[in-house]
């Protein structure tokens, strides 16, 4: 690594986390910067990345999780957890010492999900006050309470509030169901899509990792919707059938039909994802993004996202069972439903 590869000084950086997709994205950036990097996760999403120290831990148990790295100072910490717990253990056992904090939040703090163009200013929900761990329903109102310990224990961290995060290693079937799905279909093939001018506001995993990598350099602080240039389904989709290399039949169908079918929104079995029912979830997608970029962060190109989430799907499998998505049967139920 030449110095001029790095933007500033070595740092001895902690991901809580390292061993699943962000997190190992994080600290991947990080050594590729010349950066010392320490894991501290359990390790059963995987393994840390090549050159990265991996420490094991369980941070349900605050007592322990932290001893092997509580006792000395870290130029960055990057904390990636959903669970209040989880936060405020580390906060305590590390803040102190801690040149800079990084939290990488979600949009999901949002209480009103129909506004576009909102910012960082826009309301959040009401934090989830209870014991243990959060249910995954208290997703956002987590992440609420997570941030609320972060800024009070360090009110110089940055709070990174990030959006759908896509590309290379997603596995959350989401994004990837459409350049999957277009690649699957044949030549002339009818595929039901949602409404083709829904907002679509992606980031790439890649672009987001060296963000807070740099962020973390730079001490960058403050409160930051980390989100994408805004697009639609429907480029989306002509994205996903260029690159799979045939024309299609798109049949794109209105709000109202799919929820009279009782077609599932965003994610899950049987769902069409990243289809999210308007006007009530007209601004999920459709964010003010200006802070990151004065915060700098960049976009790659939406068809680089598409390139690399297919060649990740073609990895998996195409035909694999997936966690989100319509099933051919019921894709293909839907289509002969279609009036005319």
């Amino acid at each position: 690594m030449n110095a001029s590869d790095t933007s500033s000084a070595p740092l001895d950086i902690l991901v809580l986390g390292g061993t699943s997709w962000l997190g190992g994205a994080v600290a991947r950036h990080a050594l590729a910067r010349g950066h010392a990097v320490t894991c501290l996760a359990r390790g059963d999403s995987g393994a840390v990345p090549d050159g990265a120290k991996h420490v094991v831990a369980d941070r349900d148990d605050a007592a322990t999780a932290y001893r092997e790295v509580a006792d000395r100072r870290w130029d960055a910490v990057v904390d990636l957890a959903r669970q209040p717990l989880h936060v405020r253990g580390a906060l305590d056992a590390l803040a102190p010492s801690a040149g800079h904090w990084v939290f990488v939040s979600t949009c999901s703090v949002y209480a009103d999900d129909s506004e576009q163009g909102a910012d960082e200013s826009a309301a959040l929900h009401e934090p989830w006050l209870g014991d243990g761990l959060a249910p995954a329903e208290a997703y956002g109102p987590a992440k609420v309470a997570c941030e609320q310990a972060v800024l009070d224990a360090a009110p110089d961290a940055l709070v990174a509030r990030a959006g759908l995060i896509v590309g290379y290693g997603d596995r959350s079937d989401r994004f990837g169901y459409w350049p999957a799905r277009l690649a699957r279909a044949e030549a002339g093939d009818r595929v039901l899509a949602p409404p083709s001018d829904q907002p679509l506001q992606v980031v790439d995993v890649e672009d987001l990792a060296g963000w807070l990598v740099r962020s973390a350099e730079e001490r960058t602080g403050g409160i930051v919707n980390a989100i994408g240039i805004e697009h639609n389904i429907g480029a989306l989709i002509d994205l996903c059938a260029l690159e799979a290399g045939h024309p299609v039949d798109v049949v794109a169908v209105d709000d109202a039909w799919l929820q009279a079918q009782s077609v599932e929104p965003w994610m899950g079995p049987d769902s069409l994802p990243l289809w999210l029912p308007r006007p009530e979830y007209a601004g999920f997608m459709a964010r003010s993004n200006a802070a990151a970029r004065v915060a700098g962060l960049t976009f790659r190109p939406l068809a680089d996202s598409v390139r690399a989430a297919l060649a990740w799907e073609r990895e998996c499998g195409l035909d694999r069972d997936r966690r989100a998505g319509l099933s051919p049967e019921r894709e293909r139920e839907l289509l002969a439903a279609l009036p005319g």
